[in-house]
């Protein structure tokens, strides 16, 4: 399909353009510019005889061969980069970044396997990104990052791992009178001003699908897009919310709120770390998701 000359460069060019659908950002992805990956695009339609992106509008779409050899090349580039010993990988001596597409909350969560991994492999780095906007779209971004830790059940498909567990509470100011006692009623609940955290439009929690299949929907006074800083502004008001109990455990003695339980039906949060299965031949890859597994069995994401 693909002659001789071409080398594993170009395919590495191939997968990016393919997978990015976008010049630009294929380049970002491998460290090349932006006149390169174009010279790059023009030597593969060449060699496939096929325009491989088109445009559509202001976007590119890829053309029906694209999109038949994309799995194709998915599949067998980690495989030939491997045989060539050009994808192995030593965690001594490795300086590969893994990208992280997940909450604040869980990435503070997570904070020991971090320090697992770089306890392991030094020269790694982490760069933690913002979840995706649109869930529902998200084969793209387990594409172009390693990991997404987020929920089941928001439009996210893969291969997953869980990694821990938590459920949800409500978080108010210890002297909120709606909470004395250690509870709040459903009334005061729909009556109180609420906080949320805004993930992405099409991004629901499984705490705000539960309220909306019981048909409570607070009074949203505050919009925040980071779920760390709730407590800290609920703290000294009136304002509720509902966030994960480790959340407000891990912060009450500074913030000053306590957790009460929901006054409806306990929700549980459920963390997965997703992958796309185009990674599952990457050494590195492999090697981090390896050790979530360890992590994750060694109960090191139990609430401490």
């Amino acid at each position: 399909m693909v002659g001789g000359e071409t080398d594993l460069n170009l395919m590495v060019a191939l997968r990016a353009l393919l997978e990015e659908t976008n010049v630009t950002r294929a380049g970002e992805r491998i460290g090349v510019g932006q006149s390169t990956m174009s010279t790059a695009l023009a030597r593969l339609r060449t060699v496939f005889h096929d325009e491989l992106l088109v445009r559509v509008g202001r976007d590119f779409e890829l053309t029906p061969l694209a999109r038949q050899i994309l799995p194709q090349v998915q599949l067998t580039l980690p495989l030939v980069a491997q045989a060539l010993g050009q994808d192995s990988f030593d965690p001594g001596t490795s300086t590969r970044t893994f990208t992280f597409q997940v909450t604040d909350f869980g990435v503070l969560e997570l904070r020991s396997l971090f320090d697992l991994a770089q306890a392991e492999a030094p020269g790694v780095r982490v760069d933690f990104q913002r979840l995706p906007s649109e869930p529902t779209d998200a084969e793209h971004d387990l594409l172009a990052h390693d990991f997404v830790v987020a929920a089941p059940g928001i439009g996210i498909e893969g291969e997953s791992i869980e990694v821990f567990r938590d459920e949800y509470v409500v978080v108010a100011d210890r002297d909120n009178p709606v909470v004395a006692g250690g509870a709040i009623s459903l009334d005061d609940f729909a009556a109180s001003p609420f906080i949320r955290t805004d993930f992405g439009r099409a991004h629901m929690t499984p705490a705000e699908r539960r309220m909306h299949e019981l048909r409570i929907f607070p009074e949203v006074r505050v919009t925040t897009s980071t779920l760390l800083s709730i407590p800290l502004i609920v703290g000294g008001t009136d304002l509720i919310g509902v966030v994960p109990s480790r959340l407000v455990r891990r912060n009450e003695a500074v913030t000053r709120t306590i957790a009460v339980p929901t006054p409806f039906e306990t929700t549980e949060l459920i963390q997965r770390l997703w992958w796309h299965p185009a990674h599952t031949h990457d050494d590195a890859h492999a090697w981090m998701r390896g050790l979530a597994r360890r992590w994750a069995d060694a109960g090191r994401g139990e609430p401490r």
